[in-house]
């Protein structure tokens, strides 16, 4: 059991709990899962970049990615229905709980005049989504074997109904945002 899920299950649920007084355990929020992508425009160009990013996203995950494929052909960017265009990887239960904690207390401090992340991202259902610019934040990835700086494509999805239960989630299990 890592960190984060035992910190969740002892503390995280009580305080919720107490603040919008809930009836039921179960009607406090819970991150349901995680998801990591990565999709560039290089790889309609190059379809062997599409295995550079999956092995990235493999080492940060811990998890095998699943190949993201166009849904539609567009002539102008020379993309067909079908091309792979990136790759990603949903994380639930174990693997979601260490990969949440190596992010807020490993990766985001490497962020180079990190100052928290924005507390405008959530979707107005409590789910938050959080772009990086830069896989190389994460200690898994060997800055000499990558072949070009990409981003990540962050999305935590969670069982709020509201964006305030949402940032008091993620706050809670230790997200540092941003002061407004």
């Amino acid at each position: 059991m890592s960190r984060l899920s035992k910190h969740y299950k002892e503390n995280v649920t009580k305080s919720m709990m107490a603040k919008y007084k809930y009836d039921n355990v179960n009607m406090v929020p819970k991150v349901q899962k995680i998801v990591v992508n990565c999709t560039t425009k290089d790889c309609v160009v190059n379809g062997k970049i599409v295995n550079n990013i999956m092995d990235d996203l493999a080492a940060i995950t811990g998890q095998k990615p699943v190949v993201a494929k166009s849904k539609k052909s567009i002539a102008q960017f020379k993309l067909r229905t079908g091309q792979a265009i990136g790759a990603f990887v949903t994380l639930r239960g174990e693997r979601m709980y260490e990969f949440l904690d190596r992010l807020i207390s490993l990766s985001l401090p490497r962020v180079r005049d990190f100052r928290g992340v924005d507390p405008k991202c959530f979707d107005g259902r409590g789910n938050y989504t959080l772009g990086l610019k830069e896989q190389i934040i994460f200690p898994e990835i060997d800055y000499d074997k990558i072949d070009k700086v990409r981003g990540l494509g962050i999305s935590i999805i969670t069982t709020a109904t509201n964006n305030e239960e949402g940032r008091e989630l993620l706050t809670q299990m230790g997200m540092p945002f941003r002061e407004k």
